[in-house]
C-alpha cells in the first residue's frame, strides 16, 4: 500500500480565479487550484498554457543558431550533388516517429537517394554501430542524419569519418564530455534549462530541422511542415519528456491533427492503430496507452522495428492494415510476456529479505529482454526500490534493464560499479547494462552496499499525491472537461488524482481482456460502479491488473482514481489507482498544520516577486538561493531553513480551515558553469589577490564561482600546480604567478571535469519538479510539530 498525501488548497487571488472560470465556470475553482499548484500563476502564462494559438513557437534557426545553419548547408550540398543520404533512427516510439518525420520531410529533396536504418533492439541496441556504418559505406552513403540518438557515439562517428561519411546528429540525450566530430549537432541539452526548446524529444528536434529547412527552400518543399505534427505529438507524449515551452505547443497542435485521423485519415496506418486500440486520437492518453505502447512493442518482441516507419508514413491502405495487425499482435505478446515475468519476479522477491535489500537484482535465462524495462519499472514502484532485471544468454552474458524510484540516482549507483559492467548507459531514473553472468552475485552485493552507504534505508512504501477531493456525483462530463484544460499531461504536469471518500462498489467483475482476434490475454481487468451518498446509483470504472475480490461489496472505502472518457463505450468513467478501507484514514496525510509550504521561484523570479508582494509574503518567505549539487545538500538546506521559516496562512481543502504553514522558496537557478571560463575566472582571481596582497574567505570564493567546496578544492590544488601558492583554510591567501609550461597539468583536467559534472547536477536540481522534491524530502512530508 502507498502513502496518500493530499495537496493543500491555497488561497487564490480573485483575478486568477475569474480568469480560469472564463474557460470553465462550473469547476473553475478546481482547475485554478491545479494550475496554481503546477506553476501557472499569471494571465499570459494561463492563456498560452490552455490555448496553443496564443503561444509563439521558437524558430529552430534562432534556437539552434550556428549548428542549424551548418546542418542546412550540408543538406543543401547533398541535394545539389544528389548524394545518398541515410536517416539513422532508433527503435522506440520517439525514434520511430523522428525517423518518419525526417523520411517524409526530406523526400522532396532526395526522392531517390534517401533511406533509413533502424538498429535491432535485441541484437544492436541504441546508437550508431560499426557494422551498420560499414554496410552503409558499401552502399555509397555519404551523409547520415541521426535522430533520437548519436550524441555520445564518439568512436563510431570517427569510424564514419574514416569511411567517408559525414554525420549530422539530431538528438536530445546526454551530452558527451567532448563535442563529437560531426558536421552539426542539434541537441537541446546545449541550451539553457529555461530555454523553450530545452525539453524537446528526438522527434521534436527532427521536426525543427525540417521546419528550418523548409523556411530556407520553400520552392522545393511540397507540403507544410505542420503536416508532420501528428507524428511529433506521438513521439513527444510517448517519450515522457516535460511538456513545457515548445514541447507543450507541439504536442497540443499535434494532438489536434491526430484527432482528424479517425474520420478523415491522411495516415491510414495511424487510423488503423486507433481503430484497433479503440481510441479517437484527441487525447494524450490515446498515445500513452494506445499508439505509443504498440509502436514500442514491435522492437520489444521482434527486435527489428523498421516496418514501423512504413506503417506511419505509407499511403497504401492494405499495407497499413496488415502492418497495424502485426503491431497489434506484437503488443498482445508484449502484454503476456510482461505479466508472466512480473509474476515470476514477484515469486523470486518472496525469497529475498527486503529489510536488507536496497536494490532488487534478479536474473533468469527465460526472461525476454525486450520487456524487462517495463517490468523493472512496475517492480520499482510496487516495492519502492531500484530494480535491475537481467536476461541470461547462452554465452554467459547478463543483459539487463534498470529503473529507479523516488530520489535515488540510479545512474550514479551503476557508475560506481563499472568495474563489473561490460556496457552501461542511461540517466538517474532508467538505464541499460550488461555484465558477465558469473559476476552477478558480486555485483548484487556491491551495489547494495553502495546503496546503504549512500542512502541508508529506503522507505518501504511509495507516495501517491492526491490533487482534489471530489464526490461521485461530480464524476462526469463537466469535471472531465475542466480537467481536460490541463492536457496534455506529462512530467511536471501529471494527470490529476482524485480522492473519493466514504464510497462503496457494486457490480464488481473481473475478466481477461481479449485481443483483436477475440483470444483471451493473461491480463486482468476489473469493472465496477463506484457509489457514494451523493450518487448511490454509481459511476462506472475499471481497475487494471486487479481482481474482484479486492473490491468486496457492502464495505466502505476511500479511493484514489483518475477521471477518463471511454470513447469506445462513449461514457465517462474512473480508472482506479488504489483503495483503502475507510477506517484506515491514518494511512493518508491530510495537509494541515504540519504542512510545509514549498514555493517554486526557480523560473518565475519576476512574477514570483510580484506575487509575494500581492500576498504580503515578501518579508515572510525564506529563500534557498544556492543551487544544490545533491539530494543531501538540498535536504540539509531545507532543514536549515525550516528552523527559521515563518508561517503563512493557507486554506486547507480537507478541513475548510485556515492553518499556519512554514514557507520556503526555492529561489536558485542553475549556474552556467563553463569549465574553461570558470578556470579562467579562478586564474583571474588568483592574479588579483597576488597583485593586491588581499585575502578571500573560502565561502565567498565558492559563491563567486558557483562551486561546491569539493570542486573548489580541486581548483585550488590546480592553482598550486601551475605556479601559485595557496595558503589558508577558511581565509585564503594566494601569491605567485602562472607558469605557462604547466598549463596541461592533470589537476587542471580534473578540475574541468568536476565543474562539468557539477553543471550536470545543477541542471537536474534546477529542473526537477516541485512535486518530486516535496515527495522525496522527508522533512517536507513529515515535519515535526
Amino acid at each position: 500500500m502507498s502513502r496518500w498525501q493530499l495537496v493543500p488548497s491555497q488561497s487564490l487571488p480573485p483575478w486568477f480565479l475569474e480568469a480560469v472560470e472564463n474557460y470553465h465556470s462550473q469547476y473553475g475553482k478546481y482547475v485554478a487550484q491545479l494550475l496554481w499548484h503546477r506553476g501557472i500563476r499569471h494571465l499570459e502564462q494561463l492563456e498560452q498554457f490552455i490555448n496553443p494559438n496564443t503561444y509563439s513557437p521558437t524558430s529552430g534557426l534562432v534556437g539552434f543558431g550556428r549548428q542549424m545553419d551548418l546542418a542546412i548547408q550540408r543538406l543543401q550540398q547533398a541535394w545539389e550533388r544528389r548524394e545518398n543520404v541515410t536517416i539513422w533512427g532508433d527503435f522506440d516510439a520517439d525514434g520511430i516517429t523522428a525517423t518518419s518525420v525526417l523520411w517524409e520531410g526530406l523526400r522532396p529533396f532526395f526522392p531517390e537517394t534517401l533511406s533509413y536504418y533502424i538498429p535491432n533492439r535485441l541484437s544492436e541496441s541504441h546508437g550508431l554501430n560499426e557494422p551498420g556504418l560499414e554496410q552503409l559505406a558499401a552502399e555509397g552513403v555519404s551523409l547520415i542524419i541521426t535522430c533520437d540518438t548519436g550524441s555520445t557515439n564518439l568512436a563510431e562517428i570517427e569510424t564514419a569519418k574514416t569511411l567517408g561519411i559525414d554525420v549530422i546528429v539530431t538528438d536530445h540525450h546526454t551530452l558527451p564530455d567532448q563535442e563529437p566530430a560531426v558536421v552539426s549537432i542539434l541537441n537541446p541539452k546545449y541550451l539553457a534549462p529555461t530555454h523553450p526548446l530545452y525539453h524537446l524529444s528526438g522527434v521534436a528536434v527532427a521536426y525543427k530541422l525540417i521546419e528550418s529547412l523548409y523556411e530556407h527552400f520553400p520552392q522545393i518543399a511540397n507540403k507544410s511542415p505542420e503536416d508532420l505534427l501528428d507524428l511529433v505529438a506521438i513521439g513527444l507524449v510517448a517519450d515522457l519528456v516535460e511538456l513545457t515551452g515548445d514541447c507543450r505547443y507541439l504536442a497540443q497542435k499535434g494532438i489536434q491533427k491526430l484527432a482528424q485521423q479517425r474520420n478523415n485519415p491522411t495516415r491510414p496506418g495511424i487510423a488503423e492503430l486507433l481503430k484497433l486500440c479503440q481510441r479517437t486520437g484527441d487525447r494524450p492518453m490515446d498515445i500513452s496507452f494506445g499508439i505509443g505502447p504498440r509502436i514500442n512493442a514491435i522492437s520489444r518482441i521482434q527486435g527489428d522495428a523498421s516496418f514501423a516507419v512504413k506503417l506511419l508514413t505509407s499511403q497504401d491502405q492494405s499495407t497499413c492494415q496488415q502492418l497495424a495487425h502485426e503491431t497489434e499482435a506484437a503488443n498482445t505478446r508484449r502484454k503476456e510476456l510482461q505479466k508472466e515475468i512480473e509474476l515470476a519476479v514477484k515469486r523470486d522477491i518472496e525469497q529475498l529479505d527486503l529489510s536488507t535489500t536496497g536494490v532488487i537484482v534478479l536474473a533468469d535465462s527465460q526472461w525476454h529482454p525486450g520487456v524487462l524495462g517495463l517490468v523493472a519499472g512496475q517492480i520499482a514502484q510496487a516495492y519502492a526500490r531500484p530494480t535491475i532485471l537481467f536476461s541470461l544468454d547462452s554465452v554467459g552474458l547478463a543483459r539487463g534493464s534498470a529503473r529507479s524510484v523516488q530520489n535515488i540516482d540510479l545512474y550514479e549507483l551503476l557508475r560506481s560499479q563499472t568495474h563489473f559492467l561490460t556496457s552501461f548507459g542511461g540517466h538517474p531514473f532508467a538505464a541499460g547494462l550488461s555484465l558477465n553472468a558469473e559476476n552477478l552475485p558480486l555485483f548484487r552485493e556491491a551495489i547494495n552496499q553502495q546503496f546503504r552507504q549512500t542512502y541508508g534505508t529506503v522507505e518501504p512504501e511509495p507516495t501517491i499525491n492526491i490533487d482534489l477531493t471530489v464526490t461521485v456525483s461530480e464524476l462526469g462530463k463537466d469535471l472531465f472537461q475542466g480537467l481536460k484544460l490541463l492536457e496534455p499531461y506529462g512530467m511536471g504536469n501529471p494527470m490529476p488524482r482524485l480522492l473519493i471518500k466514504n464510497c462503496w462498489f457494486r457490480r464488481v467483475w473481473h475478466q481477461n481482456i481479449k485481443d483483436n482476434k477475440g483470444q483471451k490475454i493473461r491480463y486482468i481487468r476489473t469493472t465496477f460502479e463506484i457509489c457514494d451518498k451523493t450518487k448511490p446509483e454509481g459511476c462506472p470504472g475499471i481497475w487494471w491488473g486487479h481482481y474482484k475480490d479486492e473490491l468486496p461489496e457492502n464495505e466502505w472505502f476511500d479511493a484514489v482514481a483518475e477521471l477518463e472518457f471511454n470513447a469506445y463505450e462513449k461514457r465517462y468513467e474512473v480508472r482506479l489507482v488504489e483503495v483503502k478501507p475507510t477506517h484506515q484514514t491514518s494511512n493518508y496525510q491530510v495537509a494541515g498544520s504540519e504542512q510545509i509550504l514549498l514555493l517554486d521561484r526557480r523560473k518565475l523570479d519576476t512574477v514570483a516577486a510580484e506575487r509575494d508582494v500581492e500576498f504580503n509574503l515578501e518579508q515572510s518567505v525564506i529563500k534557498i538561493q544556492y543551487c544544490p549539487r545533491s539530494w543531501q545538500e538540498l535536504h540539509e538546506s531545507i532543514n536549515q531553513r525550516l528552523k527559521q521559516a515563518p508561517s503563512v496562512e493557507q486554506e486547507v481543502t480537507a478541513t475548510s480551515d485556515t492553518t499556519k504553514q512554514s514557507a520556503i522558496a526555492l529561489a536558485y537557478s542553475s549556474p552556467q558553469l563553463s569549465p574553461t571560463e570558470t578556470w579562467k575566472q579562478l586564474l583571474g582571481i588568483a592574479a588579483y589577490l597576488t597583485r593586491t596582497g588581499k585575502s578571500v574567505h573560502k565561502q565567498d570564493l565558492q559563491t563567486k564561482l558557483a562551486l561546491s567546496e569539493k570542486v573548489l578544492a580541486f581548483g585550488l590544488e590546480a592553482l598550486g600546480r601551475v605556479g601559485f601558492e595557496v595558503v589558508g583554510e577558511e581565509l585564503i591567501q594566494i601569491s605567485g604567478r602562472l607558469n605557462p609550461n604547466n598549463s596541461q597539468q592533470a589537476e587542471i583536467q580534473l578540475f574541468l571535469e568536476a565543474v562539468q559534472e557539477e553543471e550536470f547536477r545543477c541542471q537536474y536540481f534546477s529542473e526537477v519538479s516541485l512535486e518530486t522534491i516535496t515527495h522525496q524530502t522527508p522533512c517536507l512530508r513529515n515535519p515535526k510539530k
